[in-house]
Formats: structure tokens, sequence, C-alpha cells
């Protein structure tokens, strides 16, 4: 699962344009390449909320940054990314996060990428606060 938001992932091969069909994605089975047990489709926030999953895999992108000073929201349009000053927009977009890590009922796996040095949008100081942050308030390390 993603934020609806993170349009840098596509390195990693998460595409958040490419929709998915929760019918499929939450009901069909082990065999089915639509499903979840796959893990070839991702599903955002607006597919999840209201639901409980046993397993859950949440892949963070630079949307949502922790930083010395606080959280930060970003928006990507074009080829950079944009500081989100709205405040609507920033409770909009916590609580995206916030649905994304409360729907595993018995396991969750975050995904913090490392960042590429060689892609602008992408350089690894974007993700590395908010990988030590979660390391800080107790997430282990796999």
């Amino acid at each position: 699962m993603v934020s609806s938001q993170a349009e840098r992932l596509k390195p990693y091969a998460i595409d958040i344009r490419s929709p998915v069909d929760p019918v499929d994605w939450f009901l069909a089975g082990k065999d089915d390449v639509r499903s979840s047990y796959y893990l070839e489709d991702v599903a955002t926030e607006f597919h999840v909320q209201g639901l409980e999953l046993d397993w859950a895999c949440v892949t963070w992108d630079a949307d949502f940054r922790h930083s010395p000073s606080g959280w930060q929201n970003w928006s990507f349009k074009g080829n950079r990314w944009l500081h989100i000053k709205n405040e609507e927009r920033k409770k909009y977009q916590k609580n995206a996060y916030r649905v994304l890590l409360t729907r595993a009922r018995q396991g969750m796996v975050l995904v913090v990428p490392e960042g590429d040095v060689d892609d602008h949008t992408r350089p690894p100081d974007f993700y590395d606060s908010t990988y030590h942050y979660l390391r800080t308030i107790g997430f282990q390390e796999l």
C-alpha cells in the first residue's frame, strides 16, 4: 500500500496511476495475478480505508517526510517536489498515512526507499530522516 500522492516510487515498479480493482485485489485467490498475494498492484488509502488486513506492506514516499523540525508535506508536480502550504491539504496527507498505518491486524512491514543520488527527485536525504525517525520510535529493521 502507498499514499495516493506517492509519485516517485515508479523506479520500484510501484505506480499509483495504474488502477487496481479492489474486488480482485482483496478477494481473488493466491492463483490470481490481480490479487494482493502477487504484490504486483498497489492499493492506496482510498482502496483500504475502513478495511482490516491481516498483513500489510506500506511503502513510504517523499511526499510526507520527517525532518529535524517535524513532518513536512510535499506534492510532486511535473519533475519536482513542491512544498504543500495549505493546512487542509497537510491534514489530508497526514490522514492518508494514518489510514495506511492502521490497516494491519497481525503485522506490517514498512519500506522506506534508500533514494538515489543520481535522481534529483529521489535523493537519499528525502528518505533518510523518515527512516531514522521510525527506527527511534521502535520500528525494527528487517
